[in-house]
């Protein structure tokens, strides 16, 4: 039984082969979509995420003293649109958070009379813009599907990190994009008009050829309901599976325990993320892999899955029975909490036991795509260097699906390479992997590549008894 104000959800009347991501019972709980928030450092992202659902992403002692987002930040918010037809765009639409009534009167003069109906519920994913965290983007990115690039209007276009973020969605084939030309009340209107035309200019003939461009100052929450409106018209909610065995990549992980507290108030550890198929219910048995790395008597290496039971599931205030695909969910489990804190899991898979993927510790991967240029990054203090190939013995870092590891290059021949991993990882032959090189002291994009074959590291299964 959910609590009043939100639809009624009773996982045992519900049949999953029959849900979609908009299902009224399913929408009034939790985020079925996930909309990135990308682009240069201060250019406005963690503002728009305050200004639309009313949520402070920047939650860490380090962020708020240095007012910049380090970790991914995370919020979630509800769409709605007035069901009176004469009432005017774009103050037809509204956002509230998470919590809020399925059906609110609308706000608009002359039509407070009207109900609200509920369209989208959405999670936005504050990624850090700046260029030492641009493997804690691509873990984000990983999960969105669709993006929200920000770029401000009292600074030249492009910056750095404009172009490597607006890259990293194009080499993951994020294809809803949204422009927000941000900070439009601190420049003058030919200036504005100006950068604006710029940006049309330079995105012709790219992946954000057909994205719109919206002037807004999230500061002064203006243009935001344009902001909504645009979400719903150009970022469409993808087909989800909702039969397969669930499945969910970890983006983040906690210790929820404060220091000091009593032995039987411990809770178990809480993983964060998007379920990427399938459907998880409360009191689920579940499998983490790769789980917990050691070795063997003979000195090789072994994988032990953490197998754990799902005591609850959360999005942000909304207690879930089950959550499906879509939008970031909180489950809080059983297992040491200790094993979850500080984001030690990020990078695992979750999911029903017995059906999770292999785990690799040298992958193959084909159809190597190299930059042109680096992006970000200037050589010599003029002009963007070359991407030169791969060279056997250097040491990548790999972004496959949340997980962020080195790898050493074995072998390099035409489009295909194989490469031995530093840490072990969890994942499918086809999948995407994101390629990163040490440049000037920093890891700066270069290419990606798709995994055709690798070698397993044994795994030691166990029956899990946790009744």
């Amino acid at each position: 039984m959910g609590p009043k104000q939100l639809m009624e959800q009773d996982p045992g009347e519900l049949d999953v082969s029959k849900l979609h991501p908009l299902s009224p019972e399913i929408i009034s709980y939790q985020p079925t979509i996930n909309i990135g928030l990308i682009g240069h450092v201060a250019h406005g992202k963690t503002t728009v995420v305050r200004a639309i659902s009313g949520i402070r992403t920047t939650r860490f002692k380090c962020e708020l003293e240095r007012n910049i987002t380090v970790r991914l930040g995370y919020a979630n918010a509800k769409i709605y649109k007035c069901e009176d037809e004469r009432c005017p765009r774009p103050l037809c639409y509204k956002v509230y958070g998470s919590d809020m009534v399925d059906d609110p009167p609308c706000d608009v003069p002359g039509f407070e009379k009207s109900k609200m109906k509920l369209l989208r519920h959405v999670s936005f994913v504050d990624c850090p813009g700046h260029e030492i965290f641009m493997t804690r983007m691509l873990s984000g990115a990983t999960v969105m599907d669709g993006s929200l690039l920000l770029i401000a209007a009292n600074e030249s276009f492009p910056q750095p990190q404009t172009l490597e973020h607006w890259s990293a969605v194009d080499l993951l084939k994020i294809q809803n994009l949204i422009l927000l030309q941000n900070k439009v009340d601190l420049v003058q209107e030919e200036v504005a008009r100006n950068q604006y035309q710029a940006i049309q200019k330079y995105v012709k003939g790219t992946v954000a050829s057909n994205a719109p461009i919206l002037p807004i100052s999230a500061q002064l929450n203006y243009n935001m309901d344009v902001v909504c409106e645009y979400i719903m018209k150009k970022i469409s909610v993808p087909v989800r599976d909702f039969v397969s065995p669930p499945q969910m990549i970890v983006i983040r992980s906690f210790d929820v325990n404060k220091p000091g507290c009593e032995v039987l108030e411990l809770k178990g550890g809480v993983v964060g993320g998007s379920i990427t198929k399938g459907v998880l219910k409360v009191n689920q048995i579940i499998e983490l892999r790769p789980g917990i790395l050691g070795k063997d008597a003979s000195g090789n290496l072994r994988c032990s899955p953490i197998y754990t039971r799902v005591a609850s599931l959360h999005s942000e205030q909304n207690k879930l029975q089950i959550a499906v695909p879509g939008g970031l969910i909180g489950v809080g489990t059983t297992m040491d909490p200790a094993l979850s804190r500080s984001d030690r899991l990020v990078g695992q898979v979750l999911g029903q036991v017995g059906t999770l993927p292999e785990v690799y510790t040298e992958i193959k991967i084909a159809n190597t795509h190299l930059l042109s240029k680096l992006l970000g990054v200037t050589m010599n203090g003029t002009a963007q260097g070359k991407v030169g190939g791969l060279i056997k013995g250097e040491i990548l870092l790999l972004n496959v699906s949340s997980m962020a590891t080195g790898a050493e290059v074995l072998k390099v021949k035409d489009k295909h390479a194989k490469l031995r991993l530093k840490a072990p990882v969890c994942t499918s032959l086809g999948e995407k992997v994101v390629l990163s090189r040490r440049i000037q002291g920093h890891w700066r994009l270069i290419g990606w590549g798709v995994i055709k074959d690798g070698i397993t590291l044994d795994i030691l299964a166990a029956t899990p008894d946790l009744t």
